[in-house]
């Protein structure tokens, strides 16, 4: 490991911080440091921007004077946990008051009394997190690691200070935080501690689905995501937490026919699309593009194992995925149409290209098209050399059609000659769907060349199919 002082000097875009919280800690007389995963990323040389202090004193009061000094008119206190926040620009500082912890059994919210940094750091998550470096003059960058943190660091272990079933059961999110950081890392969780979230997965229950969310997406952020979900599938937690995922494992043979496992499959996809793209919301799509296949799976004698319309399936199955787990509207929109629109791509592939076809698909998609074609490539696990460079050579064809700028700039803008608002005259409605499937209708006309894209073609058209889409309608 480099020098922990070196480490910490070398942050130029923090020594204005660091430097007001060491004088203050000398001006107080108050042991001041730095503590957790600021730490543990110094000495990894991961980049991090939030800045965790600890004081052997109050630390709020600590935050108020410190804040003050950076230019800050008001922190965000904690009162119950002794903890405040300073908002700055680009880095955020949190102070809390040296501290142990106890926790009711229905609840992740401590009782919080002040100690030292020794029983602080015993109350850690792991013993890569249960650091500290002063930051006090006369002991700056001095190390306090009473866990053996950087043995564990260079050993590449997951090892919690305490007993484990003590730590995972005080506060339960630390079960996921422990697959999120071996997926992050590349770091492997001890048995006792796998065994010990194993046996307390229920545990998670007391936990709010916005904190589970969030280590769900920072799992998917990391290099090698299915490294993460693997052990949550292992340890039983991926059944509480995401069940349409967990369900996905297995694979069924009947008459010598048999399936992939789509579970293997899913994490494949995000991994291959974690290769190629850092868009934690693309990687999110490749997780549940699939997830319709077990709803879908039927034996057919002729064709084997089939999954017809297992895109729309999961497409409705996300309403429900999406509003448990705290997802914005906007996100939940975007998985929605990646998951519909998943295997159109793979069907022009297989199809052969016309222009109408991309055109449809480009005006589906939108200004997530590129998006698209990043997961249907992923999707292309096939281990057979001649069906892959099949599939990817009629990728290409599609991309390059796709990539005509002109032709993209003609389809973002794209819409029915004749509007809404004609439509609901001449046809008689009030704002509604049905006004929406007559815009369609025209449009899809054009797009497939049976009509000119002129207000007077459209026109033309409307009267010709209005009464049969209304009477399809009623």
């Amino acid at each position: 490991m480099s020098n922990i002082a070196d480490l910490i000097h070398s942050r130029a875009d923090h020594q204005t911080i660091l430097e007001a919280a060491s004088q203050l800690g000398q001006e107080q007389g108050t042991n001041t440091y730095l503590v957790g995963g600021y730490v543990r990323d110094l000495l990894l040389q991961r980049e991090n921007q939030d800045i965790d202090l600890m004081v052997e004193g109050d630390g709020i009061a600590f935050a108020r004077t410190l804040g003050n000094r950076l230019g800050v008119d008001r922190i965000v206190p904690f009162e119950q946990f002794g903890t405040a926040l300073i908002p700055l620009k680009g880095t955020q500082v949190e102070v809390a008051t040296a501290r142990t912890e106890t926790y009711d059994p229905d609840s992740r919210k401590p009782h919080v009394t002040a100690g030292t940094i020794e029983a602080d750091l015993s109350r850690r998550d792991f013993t890569i997190n249960a650091l500290a470096a002063s930051v006090h003059p006369g002991t700056f960058g001095d190390l306090v690691d009473p866990f053996q943190g950087i043995q564990d660091m260079n050993r590449g272990i997951l090892r919690t200070p305490l007993d484990p079933d003590v730590t995972f059961s005080d506060d339960p999110l630390r079960m996921l935080r422990a697959a999120r950081f071996a997926a992050q890392l590349g770091y492997t969780i001890t048995p006792e501690c796998l065994d010990s979230v194993a046996r307390q997965k229920e545990r998670i229950a007391i936990v709010s689905w916005e904190r589970i969310t969030d280590e769900v997406m920072k799992t998917l952020a990391a290099d090698k995501p299915s490294v993460g979900f693997i052990i949550l599938k292992e340890t039983g937690l991926l059944a509480l937490i995401f069940p349409e995922l967990d369900t996905l494992s297995g694979a069924e043979i009947r008459d010598g026919r048999g399936h992939k496992d789509v579970f293997s499959h899913t994490l494949q996809v995000v991994d291959n699309t974690a290769a190629v793209s850092p868009k934690v919301a693309l990687r999110f799509a490749a997780l549940v593009h699939d997830i319709g296949k077990p709803r879908t799976k039927r034996y057919d004698d002729q064709r084997g194992w089939t999954f017809y319309h297992h895109e729309e399936v999961g497409h409705r199955m996300l309403h429900e995925v999406t509003q448990r787990m705290r997802l914005s509207n906007e996100l939940r929109d975007y998985l929605m149409k990646l998951t519909r629109l998943h295997l159109r791509p793979i069907a022009l592939a297989g199809e052969g290209v016309t222009d109408s076809a991309v055109r449809r698909l480009m005006r589906e998609a939108g200004e997530d098209v590129d998006d698209l074609m990043v997961l249907c490539r992923a999707d292309i696990t096939t281990k057979q050399v001649a069906r892959q460079a099949r599939y990817m050579a009629n990728f290409e064809r599609v991309e390059t059609l796709m990539a005509d700028v002109t032709v993209r700039d003609e389809m973002r803008a794209f819409q029915s000659p004749v509007r809404g608002a004609e439509i609901m005259t001449i046809c008689g409605l009030e704002p509604g769907p049905m006004v929406g499937k007559l815009k369609t209708a025209i449009e899809d006309a054009i797009l497939e060349g049976q009509i000119e894209n002129t207000h007077q073609a459209a026109l033309a058209y409307l009267h010709e199919v209005k009464d049969g889409i209304l009477a399809a309608g009623d």
